[in-house]
């Protein structure tokens, strides 16, 4: 992946946003082909304040493929960042075994967020081939948060998603966070390390909606738990309006 471009950034305006959401709300979703497999980037913080829930999240993301397989399946990507600019892309896999190999292989190293990287990576993957859905895991956020509304309207009218889920109450992530889900007709959840079974329960929607739209998630959402309710309520808000 390229570096980031070291350029001012103009600060938007509530009425520059607003602006955006209208634009947003007039794209439509992209069409979903029979018989394709859904395509997820799976993203994560690596940096070392992270270490305890990478470990947790190689648990869980088996789950997500074996909830999917039933609505055809999904492929995912495992993107992510650590150390001293340091940011990873996996290739596509379409089995749990062969993203825990990958996951597992990845020791968290001390360094700054790199999220504009992961979503400038995501912008060029939907560009190449439709991506259905971006979830990412972080605690932080140490960036421009207005070249990151910008990356995230980018995906927005890509039709893609972006699925964050928080770890922690860091004010400043929680914002730049629920910026990028609203802009992208995403969602925002946070957990902290003693939810793991909200975190697969949410990963697991993540991985239906991926794998079957948002008719599938709203079905699995009628027997999930409160926050898989939640989750779902959020899916689409910024092309409504909202």
């Amino acid at each position: 992946m390229a570096d980031d471009d070291h350029l001012p950034v103009q600060r938007s305006s509530q009425a520059d946003v607003d602006a955006f959401l209208r634009q947003v709300a007039v794209v439509p979703p992209p069409r979903r082909e029979a018989g394709r497999r859904g395509r997820l980037v799976f993203a994560m913080d690596a940096t070392a304040s992270r270490e305890p829930t990478w470990d947790r999240a190689c648990q869980l993301q088996g789950e997500m493929f074996e909830t999917a397989a039933a609505l055809g399946g999904i492929d995912v990507q495992l993107v992510f960042y650590r150390g001293f600019r340091e940011c990873k892309a996996s290739p596509w896999v379409g089995s749990a075994r062969d993203l825990l190999a990958r996951m597992t292989a990845v020791r968290c190293l001390a360094g700054q967020t790199q999220i504009g990287r992961v979503l400038k990576h995501c912008l060029k993957e939907a560009t190449a081939n439709r991506v259905n859905a971006l979830v990412f895991v972080g605690d932080s956020m140490e960036e421009d948060i207005d070249h990151l509304a910008n990356l995230a309207g980018e995906l927005g009218l890509l039709g893609v998603p972006a699925f964050i889920f928080h770890e922690g109450g860091d004010p400043a992530a929680r914002r730049a966070f629920q910026t990028i889900a609203r802009l992208t007709g995403g969602a925002y959840c946070s957990f902290d390390r003693s939810s793991a079974g909200q975190l697969r329960d949410l990963l697991n929607a993540v991985a239906v909606f991926a794998a079957g739209g948002r008719a599938a998630l709203e079905d699995y959402s009628r027997t999930g738990s409160e926050s898989v309710r939640l989750l779902t309520s959020q899916v689409g808000r910024a092309r409504s309006g909202a």
